[in-house]
């Protein structure tokens, strides 16, 4: 353990060492490049815009060649790999993608994956906006705040690995150690195995992504209703608005700017979704989606990467529409200010 301490702080110094000797030195080798010297004006300016040029690629330089060769190589070769057989080598053109059309599992995980859009990210932004409307009026919120944050801080996978206790089903006469199971069972009700129902067990997976991300949501709206003035909402009671006019009317219209990056973002999440239908069902009893189908076919029969390249292909199309509309929208809030 010690060990891996020390190697993961020697790693820290290095790294940060390499940063700072590689913007001092290119900066020096910069300034020697296009010198300025007193004696020609001409010159001097000249080297002196030259600098103001190529200075700013000398900071963006690693950065963007990292993002190319992690992010764009990456889209481009799979797009390419799409159009090819099961081993990469032979080109079959559109092959892959008539498959993925005709193929039911495929289906299931598209409508799946639309399920889970049109309610997680809706039920993580309206009840981070309850929690932070309701945790802003009382004296111990902040604690509410950190109880309902604390998931955060869960890894997917150990989140689900504590609702499979909570969905948990003993067979036989065996006592019900399940939290749903025990509490269906104290109330006279047949314990079920929760996650093998079709349809129904993909909310069941739902609940928690939306007990993962509804802190995440509540933080962000929090941040944002503190941002509204007093004088407002003083001025809608003193006009007689109830307090849920005050919420529909005033305050849910001022954060929406808020309220839109939070919906997008877990909508990106939700596109993304993986390690929690991995670990409760594996993709079993039709919960599959389209991240958990594009990994089950990098290695089923030992792997097929055209076919796993057009599923992950249909992913970033998926979200690439999100995050365009996101970008321009803060655009225009920026011209707007």
């Amino acid at each position: 353990m010690l060990s891996q301490i020390v190697s993961a702080l020697g790693v820290v110094v290095v790294a940060v060492f390499a940063c700072s000797a590689y913007f001092y030195f290119s900066n020096k080798i910069l300034d020697l490049a296009l010198p300025v010297k007193d004696g020609d004006i001409r010159a001097a300016s000249r080297n002196l815009n030259r600098r103001a040029l190529v200075r700013p690629w000398l900071f963006i330089g690693p950065a963007l060649f990292l993002l190319i060769v992690y992010l764009v190589y990456p889209v481009v070769a799979t797009f390419i790999l799409s159009f090819y057989d099961r081993a990469g080598l032979q080109f079959v053109g559109l092959a892959n993608y008539k498959w993925a059309l005709g193929d039911r599992e495929f289906r299931q995980s598209i409508f799946n994956n639309i399920l889970w859009l049109a309610v997680v990210p809706a039920a993580c932004t309206f009840f981070g906006l309850v929690i932070a409307v309701m945790t802003d009026r009382i004296w111990w919120g902040n604690i509410a705040k950190s109880i309902v944050f604390m998931p955060m801080a869960i890894s997917f996978v150990g989140a689900s690995v504590i609702w499979k206790f909570i969905y948990e089903y003993r067979g036989g006469n065996d006592v019900q150690i399940g939290l749903l199971n025990a509490i269906v069972q104290t109330f006279g009700g047949t314990p079920e195995v929760w996650i093998s129902i079709p349809f129904w067990n993909n909310f069941f997976l739902m609940v928690i992504l939306i007990w993962i991300q509804t802190g995440f949501a509540m933080v962000i709206l929090s941040a944002a209703l503190r941002g509204i003035p007093e004088e407002t909402i003083e001025a809608a009671v003193i006009d007689g608005a109830n307090g849920w006019q005050i919420f529909w009317r005033i305050m849910v219209p001022q954060v929406w700017g808020s309220i839109a990056v939070v919906w997008t973002t877990i909508t990106i999440l939700v596109l993304k979704v993986f390690d929690i239908v991995l670990t409760m069902t594996n993709g079993q009893w039709q919960t599959m989606v389209l991240a958990n189908l594009m990994f089950d076919w990098m290695f089923r029969g030992g792997g097929d990467s055209g076919r796993s390249a057009v599923i992950a292909i249909i992913i970033m199309l998926a979200v690439t529409p999100i995050m365009v509309w996101n970008v321009r929208r803060a655009n225009r809030e920026l011209k707007g200010h």
